[in-house]
């Protein structure tokens, strides 16, 4: 019996890795490991390992170069990209500026169903001058023309034969650039072995293997990070304050920096209470940002006062927000007409599943009470709360949450043409002069032409209050200390990870 006994832990431990692996934890299965495809986190993280666009955010955030050497415009509507030399696909063939061409003219065709066409819309064919140039021609000056080419490149001679490319073996089994290659495809619920690209044109990565378990409960993920099976792993702020204990941090060291998303409180701005900009500007006065992150998140997050990412060339550097101040909000909804006799009312609609909002429309509610206005909270399933309350615009105010990013596009969000049918301004935010910027930024490919008229739009929305920006919660890495070589920025923890190295 100890024989097999024995035999059983050798293969457990075989089939988990090796000690030099990398071990990981992913919560559900990718669907297609495609750049172009891939619409679910898991299929999007696993690609990211495996293809190169042209172009890439380095650690300030900057855009810089990937699979391009160079790049220049000739015009504002003409973009000359020079590749890099004797840059291979992970199956040996040559990468040439026919897969540039390819790849964008496989995205557009008609086969090919996904929503990262709507990003070269503006791009009106492009040329390959000779193996390593490529010229891209839009309709018009784009200021998405140099970020839209971090999309994933896929190779033409392998692709170019496929006929079905939605059900194609080459989602399951990919083929690409990156640093890291698959060696067999994946199945579902099955764990995913990535291994160290050795012809990979910046360097082969140090670390030569990496191990994506499938865990899709979180507690069992916890679970198998406190024991020591994982060498990364997200925490949340109460596991961090409350559940591990000092051995925890010896094995693990942890990285907290803002996660990119915000959660805001939106108003209808059709429903004649929140047409009055004095009820919404107390309103925002009247919630006690720090307050809601000290209850929510033990303090391991900031504050929200715009909609774009702090620390970005697109957030106005001496801005200066309202501070929390109950008095000056009682005085605003007194000269708006409402006191104790005749307080303001209305109802705040949020979905069930996100235990993280709905305390946090509790704690808004207790907030709100303090000035004397009678806040209503009711939940509802996602799905539900999407198709009967956001998009028909049945509400009063919502809480919800959008993600942030280094180039924010405003349109869908602040532009007065996304108040339609399935448009994501679904408050009903009309601004003029924040039409006009938002149009006129389109057309600018200066970035920092184009980041001053954006924090002249972030001031514009911020003064109109169309929504209480809430808060941004910390995102919380532990990474295992045998990990030498992490470098947080603002593009996160793992922007350098082929330099990682696994100690001795």
């Amino acid at each position: 019996m100890r024989r097999i006994f024995i035999i059983a832990i050798f293969f457990i431990l075989m089939l988990w890795g090796r000690p030099g692996d990398f071990q990981r934890a992913m919560s559900s299965s990718p669907t297609r490991i495609n750049p172009l495809l891939a619409t679910d986190s898991a299929s999007g993280e696993i690609a990211a390992w495996i293809f190169n666009g042209l172009l890439k955010f380095d650690r300030n955030g900057s855009i810089a170069p990937d699979l391009a050497e160079s790049w220049r415009f000739e015009d504002n509507r003409t973009l000359r990209f020079t590749l890099r030399p004797n840059v291979r696909w992970q199956d040996g063939a040559p990468f040439t500026a026919e897969d540039v061409k390819f790849t964008y003219d496989w995205l557009m065709s008609d086969k090919v169903v996904t929503p990262y066409k709507s990003d070269f819309k503006y791009v009106d064919r492009v040329e390959v001058l000779d193996n390593r140039t490529v010229r891209v021609h839009y309709r018009q000056p784009y200021f998405k023309a140099l970020s839209i080419w971090m999309t994933g490149l896929i190779p033409k001679h392998l692709w170019a034969k496929e006929k079905d490319p939605m059900r194609s073996p080459l989602n399951k089994l990919p083929v690409g650039t990156g640093p890291y290659r698959m060696t067999k495809p994946f199945g579902i619920n099955e764990r995913i072995v990535l291994v160290a690209n050795d012809h990979y044109f910046e360097h082969p990565p140090f670390i030569r293997r990496q191990i994506y378990h499938y865990i899709g409960d979180p507690s069992t993920r916890f679970m198998m990070l406190k024991a020591g099976k994982l060498d990364i792993g997200g925490l949340s702020p109460i596991q961090l304050e409350r559940q591990v204990d000092k051995s925890f941090r010896r094995h693990y060291k942890i990285y907290e920096q803002p996660s990119h998303s915000y959660t805001y409180l939106g108003f209808n701005l059709r429903d004649p209470k929140f047409k009055d900009p004095r009820v919404r500007r107390a309103l925002s006065l009247a919630v006690d940002r720090k307050e809601i992150i000290d209850l929510l998140f033990f303090s391991h997050g900031r504050p929200c006062y715009g909609p774009f990412m702090p620390g970005s060339k697109v957030y106005p550097k001496a801005f200066k927000p309202e501070k929390y101040d109950p008095e000056r909000a009682k005085k605003l909804l007194a000269d708006a007409g409402y006191d104790a006799q005749h307080p303001l009312r209305f109802t705040l609609v949020t979905n069930t599943g996100n235990e993280t909002r709905i305390n946090a429309a509790q704690i808004i509610q207790q907030q709100l009470l303090r000035i004397g206005v009678r806040m209503k909270i009711r939940t509802m399933e996602w799905q539900a709360f999407l198709n009967t309350i956001v998009f028909p615009r049945h509400f009063e105010a919502v809480l919800l949450g959008w993600s942030l990013s280094l180039i924010p596009d405003a349109y869908p969000l602040w532009h007065s043409d996304g108040d339609k049918k399935g448009g994501f301004n679904f408050v009903g935010y009309h601004n003029p002069e924040v039409d006009r910027l938002i149009k006129e930024s389109e057309r600018l490919v200066d970035p920092e032409a184009f980041a001053a008229r954006y924090r002249k739009i972030f001031k514009l929305i911020v003064a109109d209050h169309p929504y209480i920006f809430l808060y941004i919660p910390d995102s919380i890495t532990a990474v295992s200390r045998r990990i030498r070589g992490v470098s947080p920025s603002i593009i996160g923890i793992e922007h350098n990870f082929i330099d990682w190295k696994i100690k001795d």
